[in-house]
């Protein structure tokens, strides 16, 4: 691996599913080359975890399951990288830029203290508005995007219940939250959190785009549960949705691009200061 350039580590947590969001994760990092190089680390099926001193930038993904529970190996581990790099970033001034997607953000709420993890009533599934809170507002990964902005949400769990004493002590904010549901009495999940400066997640998949959906409307099985879930019309605008230049192919442009750049900005400036 070059050393010059800025390293990414991509934590899988998919646990051997094929996965379309890889697939995009990984074209909009190739969006940054040559100025950077990535690894790809089975965490879940193989128990790998990349060596802190050698990696930038982490990108923890989605996955299947319960994110509550584990195998006492690979989840343990992984809560200890955590907070090796919460330590390197306060004892290095090099700091170490982590987003955590989905099911990662979920074990990340949970470790952190901030928040309580249940199951959904029913699962959540297809183009979802997102809504900035009054701190997403001004946050630099929520930059170029609309209030409300758009992305694909699918989980069958949630982040609620904050524990608003931990976010303050630990200095984290929350910055979106789910739509607001006026007909049913159910709390508005927690969408997106800035855990520090440098650590952020969304609950959200801001890596999806609409190849990546549609590629999943191919399997029949998958098209006919998303059906019944959402009813014909509902399930037609969706599809419509994705078409929108607005929607899905701007949160797909914009959201991880956003973090790359700060992250990689930061790092530059960093490194340059610390060699004059």
């Amino acid at each position: 691996m070059n050393t010059k350039k800025i390293t990414i580590a991509l934590l899988d947590m998919y646990d051997g599913v094929p996965n379309q969001g890889m697939r995009c994760i990984i074209d909009i990092i190739s969006r940054f080359e040559p100025i950077v190089d990535f690894k790809i680390f089975d965490v879940r099926g193989k128990c790998e975890l990349p060596d802190i001193k050698k990696y930038d930038i982490y990108i923890s993904t989605g996955g299947p399951g319960n994110p509550l529970e584990g195998d006492g190996t690979w989840d343990v581990n992984y809560y200890a990288f955590i907070d090796s790099l919460t330590k390197w970033n306060t004892e290095n001034e090099v700091k170490k830029h982590v987003l955590f997607i989905c099911h990662s953000f979920q074990m990340a709420c949970k470790h952190f203290g901030l928040a309580e993890i249940t199951k959904r009533n029913d699962t959540s599934f297809g183009v979802m508005t997102m809504h900035k809170t009054k701190d997403g507002m001004n946050d630099p990964l929520f930059q170029e995007l609309a209030d409300p902005f758009y992305a694909i949400d699918s989980r069958d769990y949630q982040v609620v219940q904050p524990n608003l004493n931990v976010f303050k002590k630990k200095g984290a904010t929350i910055i979106s939250l789910e739509k607001i549901r006026d007909h049913v009495q159910y709390e508005r999940a927690i969408m997106a959190v800035r855990f520090t400066d440098y650590f952020v997640g969304t609950q959200f998949h801001p890596e999806a785009d609409p190849i990546s959906f549609i590629a999943h409307l191919r399997n029949k099985e998958a098209k006919d549960k998303i059906r019944a879930m959402k009813g014909k019309r509902k399930f037609r605008n969706m599809l419509e949705e994705l078409l929108d230049d607005d929607k899905i192919y701007k949160t797909n442009e914009t959201l991880i691009p956003n973090f790359l750049r700060t992250a990689i900005n930061d790092l530059i400036k960093t490194k340059k200061t610390m060699s004059n």
